[in-house]
């Protein structure tokens, strides 16, 4: 049987942030062009769960229609005691487990591939190699300051490339592979 696998599929300013200090991401947003294919939905179709920060979350939480067609856990401490808004029960949960509890726990209901979405999350999940691969989306835009995709790491962490791919509108995406 096929062993749980984390992946990440993330947009950054070309100096490495996610969000501005204020988690707004319409930096973003105003550059998607729809008329790309950034490959998301070739991406989202192979994951089973989506597991994110709480900043990610409060960052969509009010969009409708509910922007995800796979389960969502959203992972915070502060939230865990909280009600799910009700549009959004049995599509949102909160849990306060470690990322190796929750891989575990995602892996026991049959889930395979999991979606890493947010910077902390990333982060931690990366820090105990808990993540497979990676596709990392250069927006050309620098914001100068903002919430970092990585952060400080005790070591290094070797990538393999696998493939870039760049768009009319700037976009460089670039896929990476955790070396073993």
């Amino acid at each position: 049987m096929e062993m749980i696998s984390g992946h990440v599929f993330i947009a950054t300013s070309l100096d490495g942030f996610i969000a501005r200090n204020n988690g707004d991401i319409g930096w973003l947003l105003e550059r998607d062009d729809p008329s790309e294919d950034h490959g998301y939905d070739a991406f989202i179709d192979n994951i089973d769960v989506i597991l994110m920060g709480r900043g990610t979350y409060e960052s969509i939480r009010n969009v409708r229609p509910w922007p995800y067609t796979r389960p969502v856990v959203v992972m915070s401490s502060s939230l865990k005691g909280q009600q799910v808004p009700e549009d959004l029960v049995g599509k949102v949960q909160f849990s306060d487990k470690s990322p190796e509890q929750a891989m575990a726990m995602l892996e026991a209901a049959g889930n395979r591939r999991v979606y890493v979405d947010g910077g902390l999350i990333i982060q931690s999940f990366l820090l105990k190699g808990l993540i497979d691969d990676m596709v990392i989306t250069r927006v050309p835009v620098l914001l100068g300051q903002g919430r970092s995709l990585f952060g400080a790491i005790p070591s290094d962490i070797a990538l393999v490339h696998e493939e870039t791919r760049s768009f009319a509108s700037g976009l460089v995406q670039s896929r990476y592979r955790i070396a073993p």
